[in-house]
């Protein structure tokens, strides 16, 4: 076998596209959304088919092994591989042509479904399976798994809406293949005319759902047509990669209409799907209270629910008509329909999460039995559940018998990975007793290849391994997965890495890829870095891929020292938009915290560190010199070192008098007299608050603290702030991964702070959410510090829990601006858009990420993907508001980017009201 040297020089010498043998690119391939790992040798970005041949000719000649991948959201670990790996999205990832008459149109196997979507949508049209990653998924992944989703009950699998597909297989060979033999491989037809008795009699009974193995092979009988492209699909990148594909439309429904069943628990709603059928419906989707959770108070009542997709009101109400459930809704309004599928879209990360916080994974995630089977199989599966002593959440395609699961199996010792094994084969029996399929959906892969002799015996198995060497004689694509395959307990990603408490977060990243979305879908945040440069390393998923294999120490092997993982985690701009929108929680930000914590330890860091990261030692230092005025003008002239000269090198204006400073000035009411020492205690019935001085407020914008003293005491407050010493809530040190210098700060502004008296009032989101989420994580032994983080308390928050009968002043006008990121992420808006709607302010503020992130968009080299965040969303919002809008930040960086970027004067909406008074 070639050299990996040799075989990037070789691939270099022969291809346009890239060729990445580095640490890096290989870290970032070594996983799917499955519990699987495999290390590749490099990876190829093909430009075209041209470039696809040629890569599948040098490797065949050296004898690599290739996998075609897509998305990398496969499940049963089909998309892993020790080979070459063809990143297919980068390059090949276009829509060639729509034909809306025909109703069809031509792909290449990188365009990830929601952009097929996207553009055929002003047609009337759509491609009709949608599995839930259709925002990240590509064409070509679910071509190779055949994939379904929610509308298969009207629309069918992947393998039904293809009509034509372009192929090219190890060595180098183009196939185009459609109906008939034509264009197909030496050998594939007689081989299939010389088996025809056993395709007719020995497949499993047909049904929509069976996916598992080579499923489709009987579509190759005379008497169903020889569709050789639909026998293709749910190959898993085991004949050849495909470079461009035909597909069928479907005609939208111009009004869908949402009924939601409630039953009494979770058999008697599968028992009721099957009935469902006759109605016509789009989609018939399961879950149980066991998944969703808080979520059941938004459904009709029920220990189970059916969501039924009907394509008019008309329908759907005669559907309600008919249905014997316990409860029911019918929800006509889009929004609304949006909130709900939503639930189920993030169902494959959500039931990942125990409810006491232990984890559960994939590996049984989507057998399939027929719909009229379902009850009873549901029924002996969580009995078998039971038996071994596991939990999983079932849920799913109810209407077609497909039921998704995450078990919380140990897949790291080895009597709990001996029980994943022993549960395995159990489950591959009940799932054939009932005349069901291993794989309803996503496909084998390692997780249940090995099992298929089960479900099709050895005479199929055989024709199976015929089948591929008819297309694959060398045996070159993605060996291992579905013939020949390894065993269902190799390869498991949880063996290498160490048994710390980190290890275990990473490995949280279970790959379902929501942060590899291109579209922010408004009020989402996750993932700024990525949405900018389009590059999986700065996903939230590929920092964590990295990560793991840093732990790992096989590909990136200098640990903390790691370069790789340092340039990933450069771009992070820890808004901590995973930690909300991620389905299983990964939280980047604090993961970042602390490799930087590590990675710098012992050394000189990077000077922003020190300047931007010490930022409140130099303001309170510059406030103890009264310098504020000097050193505003020192910065006009001479930019501050390790800022970023893009942005003139210098921070936002000092305020010539810091929040606490004014505060001492203002008269005591309790005293009587002006600049008497105490605070204000008797501005109100309302009992007191503790508002806190942050170092934004404190140092940056007083205005802020100064409008929201007036505002709290309007609505009858008594207004406290810390004047002792300073209090800090370390953030600065966080977000350069100063751990130890945060405890710290943090360890003194206890001390400084006591025993606050009711709610403590923070202006500044990111300074709330650092001590409601970070404090207590990094002080766990100090009861003080879960007491202050529970204390804690956003502007909007306190006049809604402690000031509920207050009116604020009615501004009657359009407000636009942003929302901070951690307040979207830790604290919660809610309580502020309530403020808002009472106070009269029209709109909506803009989601996303602003860009300027603290200290990310003063960093020398980040200037661009901070503007590249800021035009997503804010600017343009910005940009669209009428003249006499309103414009609201309560974030200081946010306000910064506005004014920096947008030449406009964001406000705190303290200070909104305050004005208002």
């Amino acid at each position: 076998m070639t050299s990996p040297g040799e075989l990037e020089r070789t691939l270099r010498e022969n291809l346009r596209g890239e060729i990445d043998f580095g640490a890096a690119a290989r870290a970032l391939t070594t996983m799917d959304a499955s519990n699987y790992r495999r290390v590749p040798v490099g990876v190829v970005a093909p430009r075209d088919a041209d470039d696809v041949a040629a890569a599948l000719t040098v490797c065949a000649e050296a004898g690599v092994p290739v996998l075609p991948r897509g998305g990398g959201t496969s499940i049963a670990g089909q998309a892993t591989g020790v080979g070459v790996v063809l990143d297919l999205t980068r390059h090949m990832n276009t829509l060639v042509s729509v034909d809306p008459e025909a109703r069809t149109a031509v792909v290449h196997p990188g365009l990830v479904l929601d952009r097929l979507r996207d553009a055929v949508r002003p047609y009337g049209l759509t491609f009709g399976p949608d599995p839930s990653t259709h925002s990240r998924c590509t064409l070509g992944g679910m071509i190779g798994n055949n994939a379904c989703g929610a509308h298969s009950v009207a629309w069918g699998t992947t393998a039904d809406n293809v009509t034509e597909l372009a192929v090219t297989t190890y060595g180098g060979t183009s196939h185009r293949i459609g109906t008939g033999w034509a264009g197909t491989p030496d050998g594939l037809r007689e081989l299939i005319t010389g088996h025809l008795g056993p395709l007719r009699t020995g497949m499993p009974p047909g049904f929509s759902r069976r996916i598992s193995g080579y499923g489709g092979l009987d579509a190759l009988l005379p008497e169903h047509g020889v569709q050789v492209a639909r026998a293709f699909c749910g190959s898993e990148g085991t004949l050849g990669v495909v470079t461009e594909a035909v597909v069928r439309l479907v005609e939208t429904p111009r009004a869908p209409v949402l009924a939601v069943l409630g039953y009494a628990d979770e058999s008697a709603a599968a028992e009721a799907a099957a009935g469902l059928l006759p109605h016509g419906p789009l989609t018939v989707e399961g879950m149980a209270q066991d998944l969703v959770g808080d979520t059941a108070a938004r459904l009709p009542r029920g220990g189970a629910w059916l969501f039924v997709e009907m394509p008019d009101e008309g329908a759907a109400r005669a559907l309600l008509r008919a249905a014997d459930a316990v409860d029911r809704a019918l929800v006509t309004d889009p929004a609304g329909q949006r909130a709900l599928w939503r639930i189920r879209e993030d169902a494959a990360g959500t039931a990942t999460r125990m409810p006491d916080g232990g984890m559960a994974w994939p590996g049984w995630e989507d057998c399939a039995v027929p719909p009229a089977r379902l009850g009873a199989y549901l029924r002996e599966f969580r009995a078998l559940l039971a038996a071994h002593g596991l939990r999983g959440s079932p849920y799913g395609h109810f209407g077609e018998g497909c039921v998704h699961v995450r078990i919380d199996f140990d897949l790291v010792s080895a009597p709990g990975i001996a029980r994943f094994r022993t549960f395995s084969e159990e489950l591959a029996d009940l799932v054939v007793a009932h005349g069901g399929s291993l794989s309803g959906e996503h496909g084998d892969g390692q997780a249940r290849a090995e099992l298929l002799p089960k479900m099709y015996g050895p005479d199929l198995i055989r024709l199976f391994g015929a089948y591929k060497d008819v297309w694959d004689p060398a045996g070159g694509m993605n060996p291992g997965t579905l013939v020949r395959p390894a065993r269902l307990d190799e390869n498991l990603r949880f063996a290498v890495l160490p048994a710390t408490p980190f290890a275990g977060e990473i490995a949280r990243c279970v790959g379902v890829a929501k942060c590899r979305t291109t579209d922010p879908g408004g009020a989402s945040v996750m993932c700024p870095s990525y949405r900018a440069t389009g590059e999986e390393r700065h996903s939230t998923r590929g920092r964590a891929r990295l990560l793991h294999e840093m732990l790992a120490g096989e590909i990136v092997t200098d640990g903390w020292r790691s370069t790789e993982v340092a340039e990933a985690l450069d771009l992070c701009l820890a808004c901590k938009g995973c930690r909300s929108d991620c389905p299983v929680g990964v939280d980047m930000a604090t993961y970042k915290a602390e490799f930087l914590h590590h990675h710098w330890a012992g050394r000189i860091r990077p000077l922003s560190h020190y300047t931007l990261g010490g930022l409140p030692d130099w303001l309170r230092l510059i406030a103890h010199l009264r310098a504020a005025g000097a050193v505003n003008a020192l910065a006009r002239r001479v930019p501050v070192p390790g800022l970023d000269r893009e942005r003139g090198g210098r921070l936002p204006e000092l305020a010539r008098e810091p929040f606490t400073r004014w505060w001492a000035r203002q008269p005591d009411p309790a005293k009587g007299a002006k600049g008497a020492s105490g605070p204000d205690r008797a501005s109100g019935p309302g009992g007191a608050v503790t508002l806190w001085p942050d170092t934004f407020t404190q140092y940056l914008n007083p205005s802020a603290g100064r409008a929201a003293t007036q505002v709290l005491r309007a609505a009858g407050l008594s207004v406290e702030v810390p004047t002792a010493g300073p209090v800090c809530c370390g953030l600065t040190y966080l977000s350069t991964g100063r751990l130890d210098r945060a405890r710290t700060v943090l360890r003194r502004t206890l001390d400084t702070l006591g025993e606050p008296a009711g709610p403590v009032v923070v202006l500044e989101p990111s300074c709330a959410a650092a001590l409601r989420a970070d404090l207590p994580a990094l002080l766990p032994d100090d009861p003080r510090a879960a007491r202050l983080a529970g204390a804690v308390r956003t502007f909007a928050e306190t006049l809604e829990e402690y000031a509920p009968a207050w009116r604020p002043p009615h501004l009657d006008r359009k407000v636009v601006g942003q929302t901070h990121c951690h307040q979207h992420a830790v604290l919660g808006d809610g309580p502020d858009r309530r403020l808002r709607e009472r106070a009269g302010l029209t709109g909506e503020l803009s989601g996303g990420c602003c860009g300027l992130a603290g200290n990310f968009g003063f960093e020398p080299g980040h200037h661009e993907v901070s503007v590249a965040c800021a035009e997503e969303q804010l600017l343009p919002a910005l940009r669209a508001a009428p003249p006499d809008a309103l414009i609201q930040a309560d974030g200081f960086s946010c306000r910064t980017q506005i004014a920096q970027l947008g030449g406009a004067r964001a406000r705190h909406l303290a200070e909104l009201l305050a004005e208002g008074l």
